[in-house]
């Protein structure tokens, strides 16, 4: 057992964030994201939220400063009627998460297929049980300072 170490990060989960260097990337895909499809490296967590991994990782992991981005989101499919108008409800969650962890960040929007491309390149995806629509979120790993 360690100290300090959120109860809702896996073990691999934490090794994959040790792993990553400055400018990796790590995707936390919703429950519907074809991770496999997209990136040989899948960590399993199906019964969190994007919200609570969000909270724990963030209090391990830097956010980049230098980047232009910390944070990519999944554009909402024009004229989807499945999303309130504005932005999908969860993206205010992880804004707060962000802005906790990071004032001034800057979260990035990339169209659906664009955004599959994307997590291609990602050091890995966290598949987890969130079942929001457009709960996906990649985060731009910092460095400690």
């Amino acid at each position: 057992m360690l100290k300090h170490i959120p109860k809702q990060l896996s073990p691999a989960l934490v090794e994959a964030l040790m792993e990553m260097g400055h400018g990796d990337e790590i995707l936390l895909a919703d429950a519907n994201y074809p991770a496999r499809t997209n990136n040989a490296r899948v960590i399993r967590a199906d019964g969190l939220t994007i919200p609570t991994l969000l909270q724990g990782i963030l209090t391990l992991m830097p956010l980049d400063p230098y980047a232009d981005y910390q944070a990519v989101v999944q554009a909402v499919v024009p004229g989807d009627k499945n999303v309130p108008e504005g932005e999908p409800p969860v993206w205010h969650d992880y804004r707060a998460e962000l802005a906790k962890a990071f004032p001034g960040f800057h979260l990035k929007s990339l169209e659906r297929f664009d955004f599959y491309d994307h997590s291609k390149q990602c050091f890995a995806i966290v598949q987890t049980g969130e079942q929001a629509l457009y709960g996906n979120l990649i985060l731009k790993k910092g460095v400690i300072a």
